[in-house]
């Protein structure tokens, strides 16, 4: 009996991001797609690729460690490795096995490496892009075998720009992978353009309340889920900011203290807090651990200032220093 897979080229799906269903149901469509690594140790049934992947057959695999995919290519033997969001650099024999292609939202040259689509976002470029190109030694800097931008709209947030990324790339991936294995290595990169971004961590979403706030607004919007958020202080707690609007037609404050709440509406839910040049209306706020809430339920009086003040942590130190010592002192009472 023929198999439905043997006129079909194998290929090997490399994807740990939030862009591999859409490359996992447009390689499906294609090809036989022979395995899919995903490091989900634990969390296979919350994942959303992981079932897709198991309702197609295709076989998961959750160890996404060099050693165990240089293994899986050496017993595969795919065609072809498409990788799409893997957050190490693949070493060059490896990368001699097979032809691999690759996925990066991102205009390349330009924004290479980490947190592409957040950086655009970040730093105001008016589009992003999907790249999809050989992979070869080197950190994203092979052959360009497709590439289709998109504007970043005004009120765009990450979430947004990856849904139209991914659509792009479901349309996209098929296509450009058989390019190449049809020996179609892309056009050149412009090494002259190169541009990189670098890792972004938890604590760089931090808010500097004395920016513009066209800034502090672009950082909320680009750090929304799946991404850990912007977050102020409000005291010594830590508020993640959910959602904000820029207000239009602030009023002129000419004694500016940059976090300062200047407003707060319990009616319609918001909080209306200063910039360096303007005013961001905060719509929702969130507590470590808590669920987000409508921020004039957190941020509820004109004589508040977020972000974190050094009179603030000095208040905190002064109570714990208070604290400590009535603790020795109880420890030195015969009687406790």
């Amino acid at each position: 009996m023929r198999s439905e897979h043997a006129d079909k080229a194998a290929v090997l799906l490399l994807g740990l991001g939030p862009t591999t269903l859409s490359a996992l149901e447009a390689l499906s469509k294609r090809f036989h797609v022979v395995g899919l690594v995903r490091a989900v140790i634990g969390q296979e049934a919350a994942d959303g690729t992981v079932l897709r992947a198991r309702s197609l057959g295709v076989p998961v695999h959750t160890d996404a460690s060099l050693p165990a995919i240089t293994a899986l290519i050496k017993e595969l033997r795919p065609a072809c490795v498409v990788v799409s969001s893997y957050d190490r650099i693949l070493p060059p024999p490896l990368l001699g096995a097979c032809p691999f292609v690759n996925v990066h939202y991102a205009p390349l040259p330009r924004l290479r490496g980490r947190a592409s689509v957040n950086w655009a976002l970040i730093n105001g470029q008016p589009s992003t892009a999907v790249t999809i190109h050989t992979l070869v030694p080197g950190l994203d800097a092979g052959g360009i075998l497709y590439q289709q931008r998109i504007p970043i709209g005004v009120t765009d947030t990450v979430a947004d720009l990856y849904e139209q990324l991914n659509r792009l790339l479901g349309e996209a991936l098929a296509d450009a992978v058989q390019r190449r294995l049809d020996g179609d290595e892309g056009t050149p990169q412009a090494e002259a353009d190169a541009s990189y971004g670098c890792t972004r961590l938890p604590e760089d979403g931090e808010i500097d309340w004395a920016a513009p706030t066209a800034v502090i607004d672009r950082l909320v919007r680009a750090l929304v889920e799946p991404y850990p958020g912007a977050f102020t202080y409000l005291g010594a707690v830590r508020l993640w900011i959910p959602r904000a609007v820029p207000l239009d037609d602030a009023p002129c404050y000419e004694g500016r203290i940059p976090g300062r709440v200047i407003g707060v509406s319990r009616a319609h839910g918001f909080a209306d807090v200063l910039t360096g040049d303007g005013v961001l209306r905060i719509l929702e706020a969130r507590r470590d651990g808590g669920a987000s809430v409508r921020a004039s339920e957190v941020i509820t009086s004109v004589r508040m200032t977020l972000g974190l003040r050094v009179g603030d942590l000095l208040t905190r130190l002064a109570v714990l220093e208070g604290e400590l010592a009535a603790l020795r002192e109880g420890r030195r009472d015969p009687q406790g």
